[in-house]
């Protein structure tokens, strides 16, 4: 039995929810980021009972499709930006397309409706955040991050930076105090 679960975006929900099955004795095979692999069914009592501990922690089990399809879509955008060391240039559209087998416009409307934002800005919030935290460990320069952050120029980004956060990449790096957000709370 597979369990899709929504807002299950970073390792540490991930390991959360392994101890939480555990101290439930729910037996299980893997669990992935937004997915858990049941070794049997759950009856309905320790069903409501995950169900209520997963809420607690803020995740939930996605009962319907469109809700899973969007944190399908989640899922892939946070994993691109986060974890990709294909450093080849690349469209979110045609790479959300190609991997959900869905129309990009469809994907688009269902996205904004169910989730209030567009997925483009979506998309922008988790790289600058990303870019924060590739600033904050000072090893690489605004060409590099540039560069494999996807963007046309170190200009590109920069614009995009400060639209978003109100500093330059260049004065966020010189900040004594600099914050980020989780990815569960983009």
């Amino acid at each position: 039995m597979i369990l899709y679960i929504k807002n299950m975006v970073s390792h540490r929900c991930k390991m959360i929810v392994e101890q939480e099955l555990n101290k439930l004795e729910i037996k299980y095979f893997s669990v992935k980021l937004g997915e858990i692999k049941l070794q049997e069914r759950l009856n309905h009592a320790i069903y409501k009972n995950l169900e209520l501990v997963l809420k607690k922690i803020g995740l939930g089990i996605i009962k319907d499709k469109k809700s899973l399809l969007i944190e399908k879509m989640i899922h892939l955008i946070i994993d691109k930006i986060y974890n990709s060391t294909d450093d080849t240039k690349f469209n979110f559209s045609e790479y959300l397309t190609k991997n959900l087998y869905y129309n990009y416009h469809y994907l688009a409307e269902l996205f904004s409706k169910k989730k209030g934002i567009t997925i483009e800005h979506f998309i922008i919030l988790h790289k600058v955040e990303r870019i924060k935290e590739l600033i904050m460990y000072n090893e690489m320069n605004l060409t590099e991050i540039s560069y494999i952050m996807n963007y046309s120029s170190v200009s590109h980004l920069s614009k995009q930076f400060k639209k978003t956060t109100g500093f330059t990449p260049s004065y966020f790096r010189n900040l004594e105090q600099k914050k980020r957000s989780y990815i569960e709370d983009l």
